[in-house]
């Protein structure tokens, strides 16, 4: 009941529309590729993932949008206040991949009980979207963890980048690498400006804290994702 206090708080009724509004229309989307019980389970899992981001933003005292969902893209939410430090970025970007994880397990366990396919079909899309996430590039939500540990492991997400590119090739991935480009270019002059310094000045227990979550949070999603990934074909 808070957190839907906290939703329905901060949001005007006309961005609710445009998030309700966005949801339908990407379900309907994924409906006509993969049926409609496939297409609600999908987006609810998007939109849970997204309520991380937008419910950590809320308690650090950002000021932000409802989500918006676009098909084959997925959802963002409107950060209109900018994280001050790479601590709350990192803070903001990890919700969403954690709440999203609980959220793919809900699936799991449920499959496991009711022997549905289709919810297993639906926790692995959740654990392989939220590992997905967790690249250690920014603008995904694993650069904006790993800004908060060294802003040089965007280097590792580069070669992943690309390997995900030549394995499956997407004009997302192209977008992506476009969107990251800035900062990875930063990430190799280093952070000369005393803004730039000041912004990923972050203790070092609180860089292991982060480190030792953004590890265990990837290892646990590319377990589940094996697991699943074994059973699906079983599971048609």
């Amino acid at each position: 009941m808070k957190l839907l206090l906290l939703l329905f708080g901060g949001l005007k009724f006309g961005k609710l529309l445009t998030t309700v509004g966005t949801m339908l229309l990407s379900i309907a989307v994924y409906a006509w590729i993969f049926g409609i019980w496939y297409a609600v389970g999908f987006v609810a899992l998007i939109f849970v993932h997204e309520m991380g981001h937008y419910i950590a933003a809320r308690r650090r005292g950002l000021n932000v949008g409802a989500p918006t969902f676009i098909p084959f893209v997925g959802a963002w939410i409107e950060l209109r206040d900018l994280p001050h430090d790479a601590e709350t970025e990192a803070y903001v970007g990890l919700a969403g991949p954690l709440l999203g994880s609980i959220g793919a397990l809900v699936c799991f366990y449920l499959a496991r009980s009711t022997g549905s396919p289709l919810l297993l079909a639906l926790a692995y899309s959740g654990f392989f979207l939220n590992l997905f996430n967790l690249i250690p590039l920014s603008p995904f939500d694993g650069g904006r963890v790993t800004a908060a540990i060294s802003p040089k492991l965007w280097f590792v997400g580069v070669p992943l980048l690309l390997g995900l590119f030549i394995y499956s090739p997407s004009p997302l991935l192209i977008l992506m690498a476009l969107l990251a480009a800035p900062n990875v270019m930063k990430a190799w002059r280093g952070m000369r400006s005393p803004q730039e310094q000041a912004y990923y000045m972050v203790r070092p227990e609180t860089r292991l804290s982060y480190a030792a979550a953004y590890l265990g949070l990837a290892a646990f999603l590319a377990i589940m994702c094996e697991q699943l990934h074994s059973e699906l074909p079983h599971s048609r």
